[in-house]
This record gives C-alpha cells, structure tokens and sequence, in this order.
C-alpha cells in the first residue's frame, strides 16, 4: 500500500510539474526528489501508456487532449475554434488556391468563408467540402483515398498522388501539438504524411492552434516549427509560451 500511495504522490507531482513547467527532464526531476532516473522513467512509461503525458527523449511534455475523434473534438473549445476559423477567414484572398486541412478548426474556417469569395478549396476532408457547397464561387478539390473515421480525413498513397497535382498558395493546417522544440505533431502516422506533403507543396502554411496544444506534443512528428511560416493562436496562451516560436522566426497573429 505505501509503495502504491508513494507511486501515485510522484505521479501527481510529474502532472503538476508539467503543468507548471511545460515538461519534466527525467534526471532533473529524479534528483530533486531523491530518486532513480529509472523510477522516474518508469511512471513517466506508465502515465504515457495512460495518455496522460507524452514522453520525448529525456523527459516527457504534457499529452494533447486533441487526441480525440472527431466528435469529440467537436466539444472542445468550441467558441475559441470558432474565433480562429473567422481570424483565419479574413486572411483569404481573392483568387487564391487553399489546401484547407481535416478537422474542427479548419472546418469552422470553412463555415466562415465570405459567400462571395472567388477562390480554390483543396481538401481531403469530405466535411469540410461539404461545408463549402454553399459557396457558388468556390471550387472545391476532394482529394479521396482511405477515409480515416477517427478523423474524418482521407489518408494513403491516392491522397499523397493526388496532392502531387496542385501547388497551393497556402495551406491551412490542422495539429494536435505545436512545440517550438519537438515541432508540429499529430496522432497518427499516416495523417502526418498528409500534412507534410501538403506543408511540402504549398508556398506558406499557416497552423491553427487552440491553447492546450502550444506546448503540447503528440506521437507523430509532422516537421519542425519552421515548417509553418504563420502561427494563429486564440484563447488565452501566455507570451511566455510563444516566444520561442517567435525566436524560430515563425509569426504569431493572436485572433
């Protein structure tokens, strides 16, 4: 019983550190409590096996809770998505082809388009064509493949050739993690090729962030920070926590 209370104390003081701090050095922590790295190590395995944290190499960074499927993305900071989908709206020019991203956020960016606007939308998200029926002015791409449900996006070696065909201005994307050091992450692999590949084959990229995911990191790495020219955040995300992305020379626009 005392081993298991004493494991859970330690465990609750690597949640409070990462909140605190943004994440947890192994050896540090360990020596600050008197302790083994390997202990440390051991819960940092377990919370990460629980979804509670996500470990990186020599510590751990606190887990994205954007890790959920599509509906229950959807009941997370709604208003805050929809403040940055608007933000995201206005920045859309006339005359421009979009690779707009899968997901809640993109999907509010979608809603918001002006009705009037004369533009091109490529995307391998069927929700977010959906959205864009309405929009008479709008051409819309659908790049198909296997359709991840999780997500709600088409994933696999059609989409990567299909995203071969266009050269976009901007591509609009969708992460569950943006750290300035472990770089844009998502939670699964083939997403991140996607992404890449988008990123890859457009002129800018432009990542839409709600609060809990700057600082967060997710399983799979998209690229690095630099990989994204513009950083639009929303809600309430201290300087603190910008600054490094800033100091990588990625813009940061608060919506």
């Amino acid at each position: 019983m005392r081993r298991r209370m004493l494991t859970q104390q330690r465990k609750a003081m690597i949640l409070a550190a990462l909140q605190r701090d943004g994440q947890v050095v192994a050896k540090d922590f360990a020596v600050s409590l008197g302790l083994s790295e390997d202990t440390i190590r051991r819960d940092l395995r377990e919370m990460a096996a629980e979804g509670l944290l996500q470990r990186v190499h020599g510590g751990a960074l606190p887990a994205s809770p954007a890790m959920a499927d599509l509906a229950g993305k959807s009941l997370q900071s709604p208003d805050v998505k929809r403040l940055l989908g608007a933000a995201a709206a206005r920045m859309i020019r006339p005359g421009q082809l979009l690779f707009l991203d899968g997901g809640t956020t993109c999907l509010e960016l979608a809603r918001a388009l002006p009705r009037d606007l004369r533009a091109m939308v490529v995307t391998h998200s069927p929700t977010v064509a959906t959205a864009l029926v309405d929009h008479p002015s709008v051409d819309v791409a659908l790049i198909g493949g296997r359709l991840f449900k999780h997500s709600g996006v088409c994933v696999g070696a059609q989409v990567l050739e299909g995203i071969r065909r266009f050269q976009a201005d901007l591509y609009v994307m969708g992460v569950t993690g943006a750290h300035a050091g472990i770089g844009l992450t998502t939670g699964d692999m083939e997403e991140a090729d996607v992404k890449r590949a988008l990123a890859q084959a457009a002129a800018e990229t432009m990542v839409l962030a709600t609060p809990e995911k700057i600082g967060a990191a997710s399983p799979h790495i998209i690229g690095p920070a630099t990989l994204m020219q513009t950083l639009l955040v929303a809600g309430e995300v201290g300087e603190g926590a910008l600054a490094p992305f800033r100091a990588a020379g990625v813009s940061v626009i608060r919506a």
